[in-house]
């Protein structure tokens, strides 16, 4: 946390890349580098768009998935959460949610937002 500001800061030295720039640049940038498979990376530039934009979704999904994907998955669960409580039905956190909870080693927690992101996608059991 930077004492000056009160903001939370993303380490030091080569995070200034990261954190360089507009929050639409720093969006853009995360994206590439989610596109490019470098999920920690991304995590790293999307971290500060979220914080800034938390009323934004699209950066607070990206971000939960760089996290899933960089198997950082206590930081995908707590952004899902977190996405989850703003926005109720969105059916991708969800599903998101189950999956992370599953690759915990969670099943039995995961089942009840697999059911329901399924049930929200119109997939219904025969």
């Amino acid at each position: 946390m930077d004492v000056r500001t009160g903001k939370m800061t993303v380490g030091t030295g080569g995070d200034a890349y990261h954190l360089h720039g507009s929050a639409a640049e720093r969006w853009e940038r995360g994206q590439l580098f989610f596109e490019a498979r470098e999920y920690a990376t991304a995590a790293r530039v999307l971290v500060s768009v979220a914080e800034e934009s938390p009323e934004q979704l699209a950066p607070r999904l990206l971000l939960a998935r760089a996290y899933y994907h960089s198997a950082q998955l206590s930081r995908a669960e707590s952004e899902l959460r977190a996405i989850l409580e703003r926005w109720p039905v969105e059916e991708y956190a969800r599903l998101m949610l189950g999956r992370t909870l599953e690759r915990r080693g969670r099943a039995e927690e995961a089942r009840p937002h697999l059911r329901l992101a399924a049930a929200m996608a119109g997939e219904f059991p025969q």
